[in-house]
């Protein structure tokens, strides 16, 4: 048993609570080099949480509530009801708490599970089966609508996302929608709801010589001119997310809102990158610089015959500008050795003769909306 005590709760203490113990429970698997993180969500949690979010949270995405599996997070009991896991747990005499909070009618969850879910397992008594099949069905229907939304997306030279208007009008709502939202997030860094009357306002202009635009919140905008829509969001890209870092080799950061780990390995060796680096331990020295994008950098990427800008090597993995200073840079003695995502220095390669290497990897640890991991969300 692992105890955290974090500092004083913020905001909505549920969403703050669930947020610390996944990010503990992330660095603890950092920490002791594991796989998974796996939670006990069960039948009984997934059904709860459904019908909270039907009540509450208008859209389909809500309801793809508790995958079991997303990154590196693992929910082995959704197949059992709660009383199944109690059973079990009491049957090899396995000790546990209940939760008093559980049962407070203070809390919707509370009164749903014990006033709303009884009502409904007496109407079906395999009520938390059909919940859970009726989620994964939609959970892949949403997967479909968002593949199929993607292709209507371009990217200009510069790698900004826009939707043709011809595109638009052409698609099914559903599919319109989706990629009205991917440009939106895809551009703004951040969750960003389009409902079914947004995407239709959005068309309506679009499809209008004199164009316009649609408010989206946080002042940002779809808007529509010049036969395409794009995304506005109403204040410049900040110029960087956080000061400057050193990452000791072993070691790791965590810098703005990614976690950075650096692990020395031995041969043999599996080179990988750019989303995982593995480089010579002994050309990168005994400490990285961590620090976000700067106009002007460059570097040599691997594979590549000479030098390319950072800006250019953004354009060609279409980043949007929104996101390029909100990446990692690592350099050793002002040399960039590895851009997350985008490339791996070639300066700092494996080579026949290297004996020592480390492996970078990094992830982002918390997302700016809701304090949650994506995976986690």
């Amino acid at each position: 048993l692992t105890v955290v005590r974090p500092e004083r709760p913020s905001g909505n203490h549920h969403s703050w609570a669930r947020h610390e113990r996944y990010a503990a429970a992330e660095r603890l698997r950092r920490d002791r080099g594991l796989d998974w993180i796996a939670v006990a969500h069960t039948a009984s949690e997934l059904a709860v949480t459904v019908v909270y979010r039907l009540a509450v949270s208008p859209g389909t995405r809500a309801l793809a509530a508790m995958p079991s599996r997303r990154g590196a997070v693992i929910r082995p009991l959704l197949g059992l009801s709660r009383e199944a896991v109690r059973r079990a747990a009491t049957a090899a005499a396995l000790p546990f708490v209940d939760d008093a909070s559980n049962d407070d009618p203070a809390f919707a969850r509370a009164r749903i599970r014990h006033e709303v879910m009884p009502v409904l397992a007496d109407l079906n008594p395999s009520v938390l089966d059909a919940i859970a099949r009726t989620r994964g069905d939609l959970a892949e229907e949403l997967d479909f609508l968002a593949e199929a939304g993607s292709k209507l997306i371009e990217f200009d030279q510069d790698g900004v996302p826009s939707v043709p208007a011809s595109a638009l009008a052409a698609a099914h709502p559903a599919v319109r929608r989706f990629a009205l939202r991917s440009i939106a997030e895809s551009a703004l860094g951040r969750a960003a709801p389009v409902s079914r009357r947004q995407a239709a306002a959005v068309l309506k202009l679009a499809e209008s010589p004199e164009g316009g635009r649609i408010d989206i919140g946080e002042g940002a905008s779809l808007v529509a001119e010049s036969g395409r829509v794009g995304v506005e969001s109403g204040s410049p890209a900040p110029l960087g997310v956080e000061a400057p870092a050193v990452l000791e080799l072993p070691g790791s950061l965590d810098w703005s809102d990614w976690s950075i780990e650096a692990e020395e390995m031995r041969p043999p060796f599996a080179a990988a990158g750019p989303d995982v680096a593995t480089l010579d331990r002994d050309r990168l020295g005994d400490r990285l610089e961590v620090r976000s994008w700067r106009d002007g950098d460059r570097m040599r990427p691997l594979g590549l015959d000479g030098s390319k800008s950072l800006q250019d090597l953004f354009t060609d993995r279409r980043l949007p500008r929104s996101r390029r200073r909100r990446i990692p840079v690592l350099l050793s003695a002002g040399e960039v050795v590895w851009v997350p995502g985008v490339a791996v220095g070639e300066d700092f390669r494996l080579a026949p003769s290297t004996s020592r290497a480390v492996r970078l990897t990094a992830c982002r640890a918390v997302e700016a909306q809701g304090g949650l991991p994506p995976e986690w969300a």
